[in-house]
């Protein structure tokens, strides 16, 4: 994931290590110190022993744990860091052995996803008391994370940082004949309503039929959303690119000139922290059309218009209101940058992420050599 790659590559004060059970793109993310633990011979087979037969959540195994701690002492590791809390509670054997500060981040669908199962919010629950401290990427999180049992005091916000140098700020000139380009960038999933980003756009292409309609991005849902495309007669108006390299979206940012983001909780309680796609179009000017979802109204506070979840009408009037009023629309996306640079430069929230390790570090320190490496463990 490109904020956790952003995090790890611009760390300067101590030295990161990331475990990973394989690797993979590793050309689109270039790491040097990748120590892999592979998963297994039979983690298929226990995964739905635990999941499925057990109905409670799984954990490594004795021989990961093992794997795990050599790798931590060859190290010599002085924290921990675990990306996503639903790894950290997979990792609860690690966290009963390992003697240094660990903390956890908290993105968005590990925290609500399978908690109606009490065994999993009990597992949380474990796991939250045993860590140092837990990262979340917005206010919301914070409440959210509360909520499953952990103590408020150990709950620190930590911001997606957004290169800002990447993602410069352009005006977008006004689109003559009514021309207006739409964009959505992310997975085809629930919690992204891409079917109410559809259903907007047609409402919004009744009063500008020149109007187009982007999709970058793919996945589970994209056969509905093809379906519901022609059913909706928006065949030719509306573009499927599949995924795409960080350059080739960058591209669409500045050909845009609308961002949809119409977050929504899907059934299995999946949300959003605040979406990167969301803070990378509002650096480059974009306005945002969005819903007032999860951490994004904490990000879109004067750059874009909010709507409730799954309201498709509401958010095509927000539409139809700023294409016709083009002055306002040039307000929102400059106010937009204005928001990013203020709460989510990479640098600063870097800068941040550094001083919370070493603080942790100090307080926890161990009486073995004089290296300050942070070992970073999630998917990779």
């Amino acid at each position: 994931m490109w904020h956790i790659y952003r995090q790890l590559t611009t760390l300067q004060r101590v030295r990161p290590v990331v475990i990973a059970r394989k690797r993979e793109n590793a050309a689109a993310f270039p790491f040097a110190d990748v120590r892999l633990v592979p998963k297994p011979a039979l983690h298929f087979l226990r995964r739905i022993w635990f999941k499925q037969i057990w109905r409670k959540p799984w954990t490594i195994t004795r021989a990961e744990t093992r794997a795990l701690r050599r790798v931590l002492f060859e190290i010599d590791a002085r924290l921990l860091h675990i990306y996503f809390g639903h790894i950290a509670v997979l990792l609860r054997p690690l966290l009963e052995e390992w003697e240094g500060p660990c903390l956890v981040s908290f993105h968005g669908a590990d925290v609500l996803v399978d908690m109606e199962r009490a065994s999993y919010r009990r597992a949380t629950r474990e796991m939250l008391e045993r860590v140092d401290g837990v990262l979340v990427r917005s206010e919301s999180l914070r409440r959210a994370v509360i909520a499953l049992g952990c103590a408020a005091e150990k709950i620190e916000i930590q911001r997606t940082g957004i290169p800002l140098q990447e993602f410069a700020f352009h005006a977008r000139p006004v689109p003559s004949n009514g021309e207006w380009r739409l964009l959505q960038a992310g997975r085809f999933i629930a919690k992204k309503g891409c079917m109410t980003t559809l259903r907007a756009f047609a409402s919004f292409r009744r009063e500008f039929p020149q109007a187009t309609l982007t999709f970058a991005g793919d996945g589970p849902l994209r056969a509905e959303l093809e379906v519901a495309t022609r059913a909706l007669g928006l065949e030719g108006a509306v573009r499927f690119t599949g995924f795409i390299s960080q350059p080739q979206l960058r591209e669409l940012f500045y050909a845009s000139h609308l961002f949809l983001h119409p977050s929504e909780t899907a059934q299995d309680g999946n949300q959003e922290g605040v979406p990167n796609s969301i803070l990378e179009a509002m650096a480059t000017g974009l306005p945002i059309f969005a819903t007032t979802h999860g951490g994004i109204p904490e990000a879109v506070e004067r750059g874009g218009v909010l709507v409730e979840e799954g309201d498709s009408n509401g958010l095509a009037e927000a539409l139809v209101t700023a294409a016709r009023d083009t002055a306002r629309l040039a307000q929102l996306g400059q106010a937009a940058a204005e928001e990013v640079a203020a709460k989510f430069d990479q640098n600063a929230q870097t800068r941040r992420l550094e001083e919370t390790y070493l603080r942790k570090i100090k307080k926890g320190s161990m009486p073995k050599g004089q290296s300050s490496g942070v070992v970073n463990t999630g998917p990779t």
